[in-house]
């Protein structure tokens, strides 16, 4: 009897491929150099950064989760109103990530759907670079935001990031607003 380890691994057949075997194919193609973490994620490094793909099998189409969780380190400040609203901006700027956090730690993810026979290789490089933005621009905004609320002026030569769309910007009143409403109606409760 022949020991099964010995055994050549043959993928399935291109209609069988799962959405998991063929993000593994391209983060190889792409030189990430991924493996499989405890829970079956397929985990990688980009630019030193740890990220995930979560593969979410469906009926028709399947979901490809990219994520990335960093430990807030003690540089940034403590204000969870301020970290928040960080994140806020990330949700509402950057469309496709959605941005938390979760226990001090942040959290980003971008959810794609892929077809049953598409190649994920483009939607993964999309993906990282998204979240690799996004991290950098969260640490970006939360710094530059508790130094604003702190009153202190940014750096000679640096511009302040912004807008901030986490912070309301009142728009001028106008002939015939009503408690703020361009309608003229009185809000409703």
């Amino acid at each position: 009897m022949s020991d099964p380890t010995s055994l050549p691994n043959f993928p399935p057949p291109p209609e069988e491929h799962p959405l998991r075997g063929r993000v593994l194919d391209a983060l190889q193609d792409l030189e990430f150099a991924p493996d499989l973490d405890g829970q079956g994620d397929v985990a990688f490094t980009a630019q030193g950064q740890k990220l995930f793909v979560r593969s979410l099998e469906g009926g028709q189409v399947d979901i490809m989760r990219t994520f990335g969780q960093w430990q807030i380190s003690d540089s940034v400040p403590d204000d969870l109103t301020t970290r928040l609203n960080a994140c806020n901006d990330i949700s509402l700027g950057m469309n496709l990530v959605k941005a938390g956090i979760a226990g001090g730690t942040l959290v980003l993810t971008v959810e794609q759907i892929i077809a049953k026979r598409e190649n994920p290789k483009a939607k993964v490089q999309i993906s990282v670079g998204l979240l690799l933005q996004a991290v950098q621009l969260w640490h970006k905004n939360v710094l530059a935001k508790s130094q604003r609320d702190a009153g202190v002026a940014p750096p000679e030569g640096q511009q302040e990031p912004g807008p901030w769309l986490s912070v309301a910007t009142p728009r001028p009143r106008r002939e015939g607003d009503v408690d703020g409403r361009s309608d003229g109606t009185e809000p409703q409760a």
